[in-house]
């Protein structure tokens, strides 16, 4: 009767504890610094999330993509726990990339077009037209700068 009893909770421990995968992309190109945090502290079926995770320093080109899941450890811990604790995993991928001083050295100080708040509607209008056109023509960036 205790086996039946046992393998009836391993059974339900095992079903209950679902797996959970969620991935945010912002499209900018993945670079290979990870950020990984296996246990990420929420509580009571996840109503209470885990505190916010800060890439701002460690990712200075950005975020690239935002994992969160519950692994099946995880989970386990959730199940034994009845869902008071419920850890999950948060992945964080820096984007890859460079600052704009160092496109703007690589470009070999292309052409820059500057617009100041002053000027009127016409003339922003005009100069990012010509700014794009530039850049077309010549096959490099051109640096539009808001003064």
């Amino acid at each position: 009767m205790k086996y039946k009893i046992l393998m009836l909770v391993a059974a339900a421990a095992f079903v209950l504890t679902s797996c959970y995968h969620a991935q945010i992309t912002t499209g900018a190109n993945p670079s290979a610094k990870v950020i990984d945090n296996p246990w990420a502290h929420s509580f009571i079926f996840g109503l209470v999330p885990p505190k916010e995770v800060n890439v701002a320093s460690e990712c200075p080109n950005g975020v690239a993509k935002v994992e969160t899941q519950i692994n099946f450890l995880n989970g386990l811990v959730s199940v034994i726990t009845f869902n008071i604790y419920t850890p999950m995993q948060i992945t964080v991928t820096c984007a890859a990339g460079s600052d704009m001083s160092e496109v703007k050295d690589a470009a070999n100080g292309d052409e820059d077009v500057t617009i100041i708040d002053s000027m009127p509607g016409d003339d922003v209008v005009q100069r990012i037209q010509e700014a794009s056109e530039a850049a077309v023509s010549s096959r490099k960036p051109v640096y539009v700068a808001f003064h």
